[in-house]
């Protein structure tokens, strides 16, 4: 039996089980099985991949610990060390080795999304998401701003923003959990008068399927797009990864 699963706290927020189940089932995937290992501490890793034993092949990471899984890894793919994010593990030959397939998911989603004119954007958050999605960003030639809770040296706060930022930012990223289930009422406070159907904006939360970020856009006209096909995107780049 292969062994796959996803660690990271908390875990009710997750589809990749599901995701994973139909896929082995719709595909016909045998001796498969696909398993949420939430963990309240990155500490915990070790005894739970000895806890799951030599079976093991791929474990996907999400908040909070795509970041703080790293030093427990052997190797580390160019993409991943770059931006120093993993959200794949491959175990092979009594190695671990971290992959980062949230930069294919997200490029993949963004440039069928975006028209070329974009070319400032502003990210919101400033986590192991928004790594991949600056990745992402500065491959592609488009410029960037990064909001935060708190401005500091290279980005700036929510207050911060100006009606001349909103206009000269045709996509807005939202890489926050604000808006994701449970906390359904919670959105990036920023001026939504200023959004325009010129705007395009991306949110990486597919829980729920249109957030209170991508509602206020819609109704200023603004194209939007969830999550959810960014996270299909990584799901299979991460299986890519584990069947090659």
């Amino acid at each position: 039996m292969k062994k796959f699963g996803l660690i990271g706290f908390p875990l009710s927020h997750s589809f990749s089980k599901k995701y994973f189940l139909e896929k082995f089932q719709k595909e016909n995937i045998q001796n498969c099985e696909y398993e949420l290992y939430p963990i309240e501490s990155i500490s915990e890793l070790p005894a739970l991949i000895d806890r799951i034993g030599s079976e093991l092949v791929g474990l996907n990471v999400t908040i909070p610990y795509k970041n703080a899984v790293i030093p427990y890894l052997d190797e580390l793919s160019i993409e991943a060390e770059s931006i120093h994010a993993v959200n794949t593990i491959l175990f092979k030959s009594g190695k671990k080795y971290g992959f980062n397939t949230d930069i294919p998911g997200f490029e993949d989603c963004l440039l069928s999304f975006i028209p070329e004119k974009c070319k400032h954007a502003l990210i919101f958050g400033n986590g192991g998401a928004a790594r991949a999605v600056k990745y992402v960003l500065e491959k592609n030639k488009i410029d960037f701003t990064v909001v935060s809770r708190t401005a500091y040296e290279h980005q700036i706060s929510y207050s911060d923003i100006t009606s001349t930022t909103l206009k000269g930012s045709k996509l807005i990223i939202n890489t926050t959990p604000l808006g994701m289930y449970p906390k359904v009422d919670t959105f990036p406070e920023i001026d939504y008068s200023f959004i325009s159907k010129d705007h395009y904006l991306f949110d990486l939360v597919y829980n729920p399927a249109k957030t209170l970020f991508l509602q206020k856009g819609e109704k200023q006209s603004a194209h939007i797009m969830n999550g959810l096909p960014m996270l299909i995107g990584q799901a299979e780049a991460s299986w890519k990864i584990w069947n090659t």
